[in-house]
């Protein structure tokens, strides 16, 4: 199974308020974009699991025109709060690199 470092040209992660993460994926091309955008193991229980937050409050936004995927989430507590370790969250994302998509890639030939 592909891994989404595997299928995404740049990953990143960042503040999106004090109050909020979000991870920009860009993916390979659009085909890659099309067969992995709605991966199951892109969904909410995998930031619920992996960053601690409500899968509920996960907002997940394709833009198809950048074939990426823009998904963000609820902080544990406020950007600049006692148990803040990454204000930025810019290294957030290195978590999710190694996450195991759920969807074989399309053959071509």
């Amino acid at each position: 199974m592909p891994k989404l470092k595997d299928v995404c040209h740049h990953i990143r992660s960042k503040n999106a308020g004090p109050f909020w993460v979000t991870f920009d994926l860009f993916f390979k091309s659009p085909d890659m974009f099309e067969q992995y955008k709605a991966d199951p193991a892109l969904g909410p229980q995998l930031f619920a699991k992996t960053f601690g937050t409500n899968p509920d409050l996960v907002r997940y936004y394709p833009v198809a025109s950048l074939s990426m995927v823009k998904i963000s989430y609820p902080r544990p507590s406020p950007q600049g709060g006692l148990i803040e370790r990454d204000m930025h969250s810019g290294q957030q994302y290195v978590r999710i690199l190694d996450v195991e998509l759920s969807q074989k890639p399309a053959m071509t030939g």
